[in-house]
């Protein structure tokens, strides 16, 4: 049995290798945690195609007991339901015993953000190069509407009314489209990259000097040297000004649904985690000031 196990098991490793082509460290993954598996298949005296969920289940419990974090099981997890998917579709088994199991969560972590100061400190820049007028226009559009950097890297010229301060981003499947507001910087900017901005028969309004539209790695390392260059206490990520767009309109307007809006959100609970943020700057704030807090804090 464990000979046979073992061989159903290279028999998937094989094709994640040469039809899914996976990288050499994600495969190294695929093979230990499920090698892990049918390992303790094995011992439980368990045949390779009379796995059920339930023995599925007891062993994600065992290994929530030996106290992996989550991220780990869900990981584990993952890599056994795609293990018996492709049992599934090559014949072996009626149904995939891992499908209904449920890894146990782990504490989501809050989004870093940069306050009110520091992205106006970002932002204050009097650009002195094509690029840098280019940028500034960026991150002014990503910070003034909240964008997802698939968003941005996605704008063309087309989808902006600089009159009346709206643009048109596209998002999700199936060509879901929502207006958002422009701030009159980031209008500003704007104006003033289209003025410089490279002849091209591309569309996209943020193209480099060859005319091509710009890659999400392209618009993250332009993001990360702009950082550096204004002294930025740590390393900027895209997103980065995206949660900061999202902290500071809910500190400001205590809206959730027109947060949630604005950042195309089709889920409330994802704007949510924006109203913890929001929770722990003001605990922050209340342990410094109240006298009480203060005391207790101290001592």
């Amino acid at each position: 049995m464990e000979e046979s196990c073992e061989a159903v098991l290279q028999a998937y490793l094989d094709y994640l290798s040469s039809e899914r082509r996976l990288a050499a460290n994600t495969l190294s993954s695929y093979q230990r945690d499920l090698s892990r598996f049918v390992g303790y298949c094995g011992q439980k005296q368990i045949p390779v195609y009379g796995v059920k969920t339930s023995d599925v289940r007891r062993y994600i419990a065992g290994r929530h007991r030996d106290g992996l974090d989550a991220k780990t099981i869900q990981r584990e997890l993952a890599a056994i339901r795609g293990y018996y998917r492709y049992l599934v579709r090559t014949g072996g088994l009626d149904q995939n015993p891992a499908l209904s199991v449920r890894a146990p969560k782990g504490e989501r972590k809050m989004p870093k953000v940069l306050d009110v100061d520091q992205m106006c400190g970002l932002l204050s820049v009097n650009p002195n190069s094509i690029l840098e007028i280019r940028d500034l226009a960026m991150f002014e559009l990503f910070y003034s509407s909240g964008l997802r950097l698939s968003e941005l890297v996605g704008l063309d010229v087309r989808d902006l009314d600089l009159n009346s301060g709206m643009l048109r981003v596209r998002f999700g499947k199936g060509g879901r489209q929502r207006l958002l507001p422009m701030g009159t910087r980031a209008v500003s900017a704007v104006r003033h990259w289209l003025e410089y901005r490279p002849s091209s028969e591309c569309q996209s309004l943020f193209v480099g000097l060859k005319g091509n539209r710009l890659s999400p790695r392209s618009i993250q390392s332009r993001l990360d040297r702009w950082g550096k260059k204004q002294g930025a206490a740590e390393r900027l990520h895209p997103h980065m000004l995206r949660h900061s767009f999202a902290s500071h309109m809910l500190e400001a307007s205590h809206d959730i649904r027109a947060v949630q809006e604005l950042l195309g959100h089709s889920n409330l609970g994802t704007t949510q985690i924006y109203t913890h943020l929001d929770f722990r700057y003001l605990a922050d704030i209340y342990d410094n000031a109240h006298p009480r807090a203060r005391k207790v804090k101290n001592s």
